[in-house]
């Protein structure tokens, strides 16, 4: 191993979990999250020479993998097939039907949320970051933070015709959503 490969790994291993957690949250419905991770990694590696600083080194994974798929949702405008074949290899992660669509109801919403609006519910709620990482993840001011979750929040509640997000406690709000995305 090289020191340009060494010098990657000691960047990737600390923020290796948190970006797995933002791959899971964002994958959903368009790639398998370790396939996002891993043609998020490689890209990285590949790219590794132009990263400016490397305290950006997790908003360059987060770029790269927001990137990625963008990427993949614009190639499935074009696809619209249906293979019975493929339908019987689905592979069943022990999630019942009620809470599957619970989770394709909730990323509806969520898709039809603003991208930063998205990205700061999805890194708050599921994959857990603080609001001052978001800020520096999303290159915004603490309080625009705070009223992007404040303005999401208030949209899925709407989007999800429930009141109850808005009127619980926060760690409550994240305890729903997260036993809806697990």
């Amino acid at each position: 191993m090289n020191d340009y490969q060494k010098q990657f790994l000691d960047l990737y291993e600390p923020v290796h979990e948190a970006f797995a957690r933002f791959c899971h949250a964002k994958a959903y419905g368009l790639i398998e999250p370790e396939d996002l991770i891993s043609e998020s990694v490689l890209c990285a590696l590949e790219k590794f020479g132009t990263l400016k600083s490397h305290d950006a080194f997790l908003s360059f994974l987060f770029s790269i993998a927001t990137n990625i798929l963008h990427k993949k949702n614009r190639r499935l405008k074009f696809r619209g097939d249906f293979h019975e074949s493929e339908a019987f290899v689905i592979k069943d992660d022990g999630i019942d039907a009620e809470t599957r669509l619970d989770v394709a109801i909730l990323y509806d919403a969520l898709n039809q949320l603003p991208n930063a609006q998205k990205e700061a519910v999805i890194l708050f709620e599921i994959s857990g970051f603080s609001i001052k990482e978001i800020a520096e993840i999303q290159n915004a001011k603490l309080s625009a933070i705070k009223q992007r979750l404040k303005r999401g929040r208030a949209a899925l509640a709407s989007l999800l015709k429930s009141d109850n997000l808005l009127n619980e406690p926060t760690d409550r709000k994240s305890t729903v959503l997260m036993t809806i995305f697990l």
